[in-house]
C-alpha cells in the first residue's frame, strides 16, 4: 500500500485568525450557522494559486540558520502541521496563518526555469541551497506537479550542492537525481521526525507521511548510498521531548548517519493556534505543555532572540540538549555531512557534455 495513502483528510486547524497586517477581517456569523450540523460541513478544498515571482532563490543572513540560500517551490503547505513556524509567512500574501496556510497553496510553476537562469548567471557563486527553507518541498501536490523533482534535475545538471528537509516519504521517488548528486558530495537529506506515536502524528501533522513511512524512507535512501539523517523538529516540551532517545535510536536503526534538532517555536499567530489545538486534543496536558514552553522562552510562548530561538534557554533547554547529545553519541549520529561545491559546472547554452 502507498505509505502516503493513509493520510487523514482533516486539517491541522479549522481556524483562520486575523492577518496581523490587515485592519479588517471576516468572521462567521454564529447565529447564521446555529442550525448547521458540523458533520455535514465540507472540508475546504485546497486552492492552488500561481506565483509570478521572477526569481526563485531566497537569501538570508540569520546567524541561527545554517544556510544562506534557499529554494521554495511552494508557499503554504498542505501537510497542515499545527506547530509550523512558517504559518505567519502566509500573512505577507494577504492570507491567514491558519486554515489559509493549509488550503491556499501558492505555486511557483516556473521554479525550475528560474533556477536554471539564476545558476547560469556569472553572478551566482556556487553555494549550498536549502530545499526548502520554509515549507515542505514534498508536500502532497508535489506528487502531481513534480516541481521539486524538476528543480533537483537542474541542481544535478549544475552539480550544485543541496540540502533537503522533508516529512514526506515521496523524497525516495527522486533517488536517481539524489544518487548523482551524492557522487559529487553535493547532497544531504534530513527526514524530519517528531514522534513515533501514529495517533499524535495524525492530529499534529495530519497530511504528512506516518512515522513508519519516514523510517522506511531513511532505509531506502541509506541503501541507495545517499547521505541521510534525521531532524528532530520540532521538539515539543511536555509532549514529545521524552521521545528523543527512541527517535534517535529508530533513525539510527534505519540507517541514518547524522541528526539535528529544533525546539518548538510559536511566532505570531502560531501561538494561539497551538493553544487552541492543545485544548481540542490534549486539554488535560495543555497547561503543563504551555508552562514548559514558557520556561524555555523567558516566561513567554515565543522569543525570537538570535542565539536562542532555535534552542530555548534555561535548565529545560539544557536538559533537552544533553539528552539529544547523549542519544546521538550512543547511536553514532554525531557527524554532519559536508557538502562540496567543487564539482559545480556552468555550461554555455547549447554546450554538450563531453563523454
Amino acid at each position: 500500500m502507498n505509505p502516503d495513502s493513509n493520510r487523514s483528510s482533516h486539517r491541522g486547524t479549522s481556524e483562520n485568525p486575523a492577518n496581523r497586517f490587515q485592519q479588517t477581517h471576516r468572521e462567521a456569523d454564529p447565529d447564521a450557522d446555529a442550525d448547521l450540523d458540523p458533520a455535514e460541513e465540507p472540508h475546504p478544498r485546497t486552492e492552488f494559486i500561481e506565483d509570478h515571482s521572477q526569481t526563485v532563490l531566497s537569501h538570508n543572513d540569520s546567524p541561527d540558520i545554517g544556510f544562506t540560500h534557499s529554494l521554495n517551490p511552494y508557499r503554504g503547505c498542505e501537510h497542515g502541521c499545527i506547530y509550523c513556524y512558517a504559518r505567519p509567512t502566509h500573512e505577507y500574501l494577504g492570507y491567514s496563518a491558519g486554515l489559509d496556510f493549509e488550503t491556499r497553496i501558492v505555486v511557483k510553476y516556473k521554479a525550475p526555469e528560474l533556477l536554471r537562469k539564476e545558476l547560469s548567471s556569472p553572478r551566482w557563486k556556487p553555494d549550498v541551497i536549502a530545499l526548502s527553507g520554509v515549507t515542505d518541498p514534498y508536500q502532497p501536490v508535489e506528487r502531481k506537479l513534480a516541481l521539486t523533482r524538476r528543480c533537483l534535475e537542474v541542481l544535478t545538471e549544475f552539480r550544485n550542492p543541496v540540502g533537503i528537509v522533508t516529512k514526506n516519504s515521496l523524497v525516495t521517488r527522486d533517488i536517481d537525481f539524489l544518487q548523482e548528486l551524492a557522487r559529487h558530495q553535493a547532497i544531504g537529506v534530513f527526514i524530519s521526525l517528531t514522534t513515533l506515536d501514529p495517533a499524535l502524528r495524525a492530529v499534529m501533522e495530519p497530511r504528512t507521511s506516518p512515522p513508519t513511512a519516514r523510517l522506511r524512507a531513511i532505509r531506502t535512501l541509506a541503501a541507495a548510498g545517499i547521505p541521510v539523517g534525521v531532524m528532530l523538529g520540532p521538539i515539543i516540551p511536555g509532549l514529545t521531548d521524552h521521545e528523543i532517545p527512541r527517535l534517535v535510536e529508530a533513525a539510527a536503526d534505519s540507517g541514518a548517519q547524522f541528526a539535528g534538532k529544533v525546539v518548538l517555536r510559536l511566532p505570531h499567530a502560531v501561538a494561539p493556534l497551538f493553544e487552541a489545538w492543545l485544548e481540542q486534543h490534549y486539554a488535560d496536558r495543555k497547561e503543563a505543555v504551555l508552562n514548559r514552553i514558557r520556561s524555555l522562552r523567558g516566561g513567554k510562548l515565543n522569543d525570537a532572540s538570535f542565539g536562542t530561538r532555535m534552542t530555548g534557554q534555561g535548565p529545560l533547554a539544557d536538559q533537552i540538549q544533553q539528552l539529544f547529545q547523549i542519544s546521538c553519541r550512543k547511536f553514532g549520529l554525531l557527524n554532519r555531512p559536508h557538502l562540496s561545491t567543487a564539482a559545480f559546472r556552468r555550461r554555455e547554452p547549447g554546450q554538450m557534455e563531453l563523454l
